[in-house]
């Protein structure tokens, strides 16, 4: 396995963003907005120039017809069909051409509000000779739910009374943080990642705790019985039950590599970092991903854990910086069909739609580049029979293949870009890590995030070893602004930055007076803006007090008096965005 990376240091690696951001939608992942303020950040990998990046597309291949789609599978029976897992209880079959067959499956006893539903499906692997595959949901009872079912002798409609249950977990006090996906690996074992169990925080320390199903990655061997439990505990599980691995929140969507079988695991964050885990296929089990020790590289809450060495820790992680908020884990593609992504892996943010591709370095680390498509809402990628990547969306309710084609040398290295409310101007800043053949950057803004308009223009600096910038928009409008940079080469093409967005109610507003705190109690004043959330973060960025201001008004008082002195910022959000504001505590 990869050593750990030093603790306390967020490493993000250089990123490139392509195409426009679409609007920030809501669903999965529960998150709090973030600040738009400024941060640079650093890369642990290299920022040099790497020639022949793919650049990504997205193509529909089924556009109507589907309902809250969630998951695309394959069979490995050599009929080459794709069923579509739906959230709501149902699955669809079609054939290679995406034609629809039939409805394949309605999974019962499913309970799809919320982050529940049914989340995933796996074909046996001897599936074409024993017609075995297992479903996983949320039951009635908001219990975590693994079953079996066979199919009939149609083979594109499963016996609806074949279902048995393999193993239920129970998901007590929260509707979310279910996890979760199934996979079959080369050993012939079920895999099946669970979420953390829900709230905030883990406060029952479930993903640490081996005697817990909640917050881990589960292995079982579903090949010893034909009766109940219908499944044993693989030899070499290293806690005596079905517990593989540990240390995880919510890991929604992860995947085996199907050439090396090298496993990729996207872990949604608390409040400040995504996560994407790597686990090499020759690992032994027992690997802790840190979760709630640590939230991606930073000390989360540490108390009763393990040193530092016993964790694994994330290959490439992200700030939660609004829009991106929710991890979806993607695959490393195999396919034919797009000879410049194959070997990388693509995963996607589930609000911004900003995709993720990851490669070897060549000196034993990673190379991360970003890439921004229209499509929000992105759940999952799935894996037709031949390898060809297809990635499907909840917002748009469709499916679309993943293409890729060699982009060329890049021109430009984007490392941060994010804005705030000066003096009643949007104040724009971004920086670079590195710049070849790029002429300007034209910025651009946008009432609905859809449709943009001009707002000014930047020449580039030419600089090999990246450079600051900055720009200032004086806009008078009230609502919520989005911004993104249009990064134009020498040769007229261009690619998009990532959208940040900028809450234009806040102009002027300064809740927290006095902004130095004496006494150990932070005076906040609410007006008519209806605030959720308030939190007080420290200089390193971590959250160090929370306080639910849900439909408050007035003076509210917060006790800041176990906090060291220094310098916090203050950040109230709601559903449209945040404010933040600088405060001394003495």
């Amino acid at each position: 396995m990869k050593k750990p990376m030093i603790k306390g240091i967020l490493f993000v690696p250089a990123t490139v963003s392509s195409k426009s951001s679409a609007m920030n939608q809501k669903f999965y992942h529960c998150r709090n907005l973030l600040p738009i303020f400024f941060l640079a950040f650093f890369s642990l990998h290299s920022t040099q120039p790497i020639s022949a990046q793919p650049i990504l597309s997205l193509n529909a291949v089924i556009d109507t017809g589907l309902s809250a789609p969630i998951q695309l599978v394959n069979a490995g029976d050599g009929s080459n069909r794709v069923f579509i897992v739906q959230k709501g209880g149902t699955i669809r079959v079609y054939d290679s051409a995406f034609r629809f067959l039939s409805l394949f499956a309605t999974v019962s006893g499913v309970q799809d509000n919320g982050e529940r539903g049914l989340l995933s499906m796996a074909f046996h692997p001897n599936y074409s000779s024993n017609g075995f595959f297992y479903v996983y949901y949320v039951n009635a009872d908001g219990n975590l739910e693994l079953a079996r079912y066979h199919v009939g002798a149609n083979p594109n409609i499963a016996d609806a009374v074949s279902k048995v249950i393999v193993l239920t977990i129970p998901h007590p006090n929260n509707s979310n943080h279910n996890g979760g996906e199934l996979h079959f690996g080369s050993d012939g074992f079920l895999y099946l990642s669970t979420g953390d169990g829900g709230g905030a925080g883990d406060q029952p320390n479930n993903a640490q705790n081996t005697s817990v199903l909640l917050g881990k990655l589960l292995r079982l061997n579903v090949n010893t019985s034909a009766t109940a439990p219908y499944y044993s505990v693989p030899a070499g599980n290293p806690y005596n039950n079905e517990i593989f691995d540990l240390g995880l929140r919510n890991p929604f969507r992860w995947s085996f590599d199907r050439l090396t079988n090298d496993m990729w695991i996207g872990d949604v964050g608390q409040d400040s970092y995504e996560e994407i885990n790597y686990r090499a296929a020759g690992a032994t089990g027992g690997v802790n991903f840190g979760w709630r020790c640590y939230e991606a590289n930073n000390a989360y809450n540490t108390t009763g854990c393990a040193p530092m060495a016993n964790f694994t820790f994330p290959v490439y992680a992200y700030p939660t910086q609004n829009p991106s908020a929710a991890i979806t884990g993607g695959i490393v593609y195999r396919g034919t069909g797009s000879p410049a992504l194959y070997g990388y892996y693509v995963a996607a943010d589930f609000y911004s739609s900003t995709f993720y591709i990851i490669n070897p370095d060549g000196a034993g680390g990673w190379t991360t580049n970003l890439q921004t498509l229209p499509q929000t809402g992105i759940v999952d990628f799935g894996e037709t029979e031949n390898g060809e990547a297809y990635v499907v969306s909840l917002t748009t309710g469709a499916v679309y293949r993943l293409n890729a084609v060699s982009g060329g040398p890049l021109p430009v290295n984007l490392v941060s870009f994010g804005g705030n409310l000066t003096n009643n101007k949007v104040q724009l800043k971004w920086a670079t890590s590195f710049e070849q053949n790029l002429q300007r950057f034209d910025i651009e803004y946008s009432l609905d995030g859809s449709t943009f308009k001009f707002a000014g223009m930047v020449q580039a600096k030419h600089s090999a070893s990246g450079a600051a910038y900055s720009f200032s928009h004086d806009f008078a409008g009230r609502g919520i602004v989005f911004y993104r940079l249009k990064m134009i080469d020498e040769d007229g093409t261009y690619r998009y930055s990532q959208t940040v967005r900028i809450n234009m109610n806040s102009k002027n507003m300064q809740p927290v007076y006095p902004s130095e705190i004496n006494d150990g109690i932070v005076h906040l004043y609410l007006d008519e803006t209806d605030f959720s959330l308030a939190e007080l973060i420290s200089s390193g960025g971590i959250v160090v007090l929370k306080k639910n201001i849900t439909g408050q008004r007035g003076l509210t008082e917060i006790s800041a008096g176990n906090l060291k002195p220094g310098i916090y910022v203050m950040r109230l959000s709601n559903s449209a965005g945040a404010i933040t504001q600088k405060i001394v505590i003495r």
